[in-house]
Protein backbone atom coordinates (compact mmCIF):
# COMPACT_ATOMS: atom_id res chain seq x y z
CA UNK A 1 0.00 0.00 0.00
CA UNK A 2 1.50 3.43 -0.99
CA UNK A 3 1.09 6.80 0.52
CA UNK A 4 -1.52 8.95 -0.98
CA UNK A 5 -1.68 12.21 -2.79
CA UNK A 6 -1.99 15.15 -0.35
CA UNK A 7 -4.59 17.90 -1.35
CA UNK A 8 -3.11 21.04 -2.26
CA UNK A 9 -3.98 23.30 0.56
CA UNK A 10 -4.96 26.68 0.80
CA UNK A 11 -1.78 28.33 3.72
CA UNK A 12 -2.64 30.87 6.09
CA UNK A 13 0.75 32.24 7.23
CA UNK A 14 1.33 33.89 10.71
CA UNK A 15 4.50 35.70 10.97
CA UNK A 16 6.25 39.01 12.74
CA UNK A 17 7.18 41.15 10.73
CA UNK A 18 8.88 45.20 11.80
CA UNK A 19 6.82 44.78 15.55
CA UNK A 20 3.53 43.37 14.31
CA UNK A 21 2.05 39.83 13.25
CA UNK A 22 0.64 39.47 9.67
CA UNK A 23 -1.21 36.97 8.15
CA UNK A 24 -1.00 36.47 4.65
CA UNK A 25 -3.02 34.02 2.72
CA UNK A 26 -2.15 32.99 -1.38
CA UNK A 27 -1.83 35.62 -3.26
CA UNK A 28 -3.93 38.12 -0.99
CA UNK A 29 -2.52 41.63 0.79
CA UNK A 30 -0.96 40.86 4.44
CA UNK A 31 -3.50 41.28 7.05
CA UNK A 32 -2.29 43.29 9.80
CA UNK A 33 -2.53 42.63 13.58
CA UNK A 34 -0.96 44.12 16.95
CA UNK A 35 -0.09 40.65 18.43
CA UNK A 36 0.69 37.03 17.62
CA UNK A 37 -2.59 35.88 19.67
CA UNK A 38 -4.66 38.59 17.37
CA UNK A 39 -3.10 36.84 14.59
CA UNK A 40 -3.34 33.69 15.60
CA UNK A 41 -7.13 33.63 15.73
CA UNK A 42 -7.81 35.28 13.00
CA UNK A 43 -6.02 33.19 10.80
CA UNK A 44 -7.26 30.07 12.97
CA UNK A 45 -10.97 31.68 11.61
CA UNK A 46 -10.35 32.27 7.94
CA UNK A 47 -9.02 28.61 7.83
CA UNK A 48 -11.93 27.49 9.76
CA UNK A 49 -14.18 28.56 7.29
CA UNK A 50 -12.25 27.42 4.28
CA UNK A 51 -12.54 24.22 5.90
CA UNK A 52 -16.08 24.74 6.06
CA UNK A 53 -16.81 25.44 2.63
CA UNK A 54 -14.72 22.29 1.60
CA UNK A 55 -11.40 23.57 0.82
CA UNK A 56 -8.23 21.96 2.59
CA UNK A 57 -5.90 24.91 4.07
CA UNK A 58 -3.44 24.50 7.39
CA UNK A 59 -2.16 27.81 9.05
CA UNK A 60 1.74 27.98 9.49
CA UNK A 61 3.10 29.97 12.41
CA UNK A 62 6.86 31.04 12.02
CA UNK A 63 8.79 33.28 14.82
CA UNK A 64 7.85 31.36 18.34
CA UNK A 65 10.74 30.59 19.78
CA UNK A 66 10.94 26.86 20.73
CA UNK A 67 12.47 25.43 24.74
CA UNK A 68 14.16 22.83 25.72
CA UNK A 69 12.99 20.67 28.52
CA UNK A 70 15.99 19.03 30.59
Amino acid sequence: MGMRPSLPRLLFKVAPSGGVWTVQSGENPAEIYASKDEAKAAANKQARACQDAGTPCRVEITGELGFAAS
